[in-house]
């Protein structure tokens, strides 16, 4: 048996549904909108004045997106409001925008302590400081959140390229991302280079943490990829306890900034490049073994004091602790060593690989 196919009409409105529709006439606070099928539309009252400074820009013939907020009214109209539509069609729009991954420049209008404030379609938007470039990061020594606010600052007034990172529709907030504008062609890049490849780069930043060192793009791919010039390149991060066989407590007192350095990749993780200075530098605990055993004395300068013991120099750049233990309170121990006096030490015990040496104070 053949169904016959009936022909389907447009489908039913309903109370917060969108519509398209074609300016028709217009007066001082009333806009008439021909919906087609649907009959015609009107936008006037709260709805016309609310979104006035839009409509004055309609002309007769321009298509527009409407909400219904009343399906029929006491004239026959179906109200609309342009106010709810645009708002909802920006998100669409927006959400289309994250899809594609598609730049878009935003100017920076305000700060906070945890990014950047901007707005796109009048939508609020936040740029937190996670996701500044590598060059836009603000680089502050001991990570203070007052120097962090006042390095952001400076962005105000001024236009940045971003990507939506996420888009909260409930919220009525975005998030950005300038870092991800870059990251595919980054990702590209750092295809040319691999673990423990050496490469020479110029510090640009240095934190609490460690210090950022940039490294020019190159696409060949040997061994020793130099430096060149101070081109823009990839940015990598030395952790502070990559920097040195010591301890290091500064950052400023191993590298300064703008100096050219050579370093060793140790790590490549989500486009993030780590680096090594102390791996390109002879490890001494590798010595300590063959020099010293548990039980002998050693001649060792007291460098620093902390609530857990005494910092000993006991062999260039290798420290070993006494620890507070051995003195029984810190005011004895403080009471029985000087900074930067020397002094006979029994080795305890040499962990080469821990990088550790426990130390005592010699009896006479």
């Amino acid at each position: 048996m053949i169904k016959e196919k009936i022909k389907e009409g447009p489908a039913p409105l309903a109370v917060g549904s969108t519509i398209d529709g074609t300016v028709v006439a217009r007066d001082r606070s009333s806009l008439f909108v021909d919906l087609g099928a649907f009959g015609t539309g009107i936008i006037f009252g709260r709805e016309f004045y609310e979104v006035k400074d839009v409509i004055k820009n309609l002309k007769i013939g321009d298509k527009i997106f409407a909400k219904i907020v009343e399906l029929e009214n006491e004239e026959g109209y179906k109200e609309l409001s342009l106010k709810d539509a645009t708002k909802e069609i920006s998100w669409q729009k927006l959400k289309e925008i994250k899809e594609k991954g598609t730049i878009l420049k935003v100017k920076i209008t305000g700060v906070n302590k945890g990014g950047l404030l901007t707005s796109i379609d009048n939508i609020p938007a936040f740029l937190p400081v996670s996701q500044l470039s590598p060059e836009n990061y603000p680089r502050v020594v001991d990570a203070d959140k007052q120097k962090i606010l006042k390095e952001l600052q400076k962005f105000i007034g001024k236009t940045l390229e971003v990507k939506i990172l996420d888009s909260m529709a409930q919220e009525n907030k975005l998030i950005l991302s300038e870092k991800a504008k870059t990251e595919e062609r980054i990702k590209e890049i750092l295809k040319d280079y691999k673990k423990d490849d050496i490469i020479e780069g110029e510090i640009t930043g240095i934190a609490d943490f460690g210090v950022f060192i940039k490294f020019p793009l190159s696409s060949d791919s040997t061994q020793d990829k130099s430096a060149k010039s101070s081109e823009a390149g990839i940015e990598g991060l030395i952790h502070i306890s990559e920097l040195d066989w010591q301890l290091v407590e500064n950052p400023a007192e191993v590298v300064k900034v703008g100096e050219i350095i050579k370093a060793q990749i140790i790590n490549i993780d989500n486009n993030q490049v780590f680096l090594s200075l102390k791996s390109l530098k002879k490890n001494p605990w590798e010595e300590i073994e063959k020099e010293y055993k548990n039980g002998d004395i050693v001649k060792g300068k007291v460098i620093k004091f902390s609530s857990f013991g005494a910092f000993v120099e006991v062999f260039p750049k290798i420290r070993g602790l006494c620890h507070i233990s051995e003195f029984g309170s810190q005011k004895n121990m403080e009471e029985s060593l000087e900074i930067n006096k020397t002094y006979d030490f029994k080795v305890l015990l040499i962990e080469p690989k821990e990088h550790r040496m426990s130390l005592k104070l010699a009896t006479k």
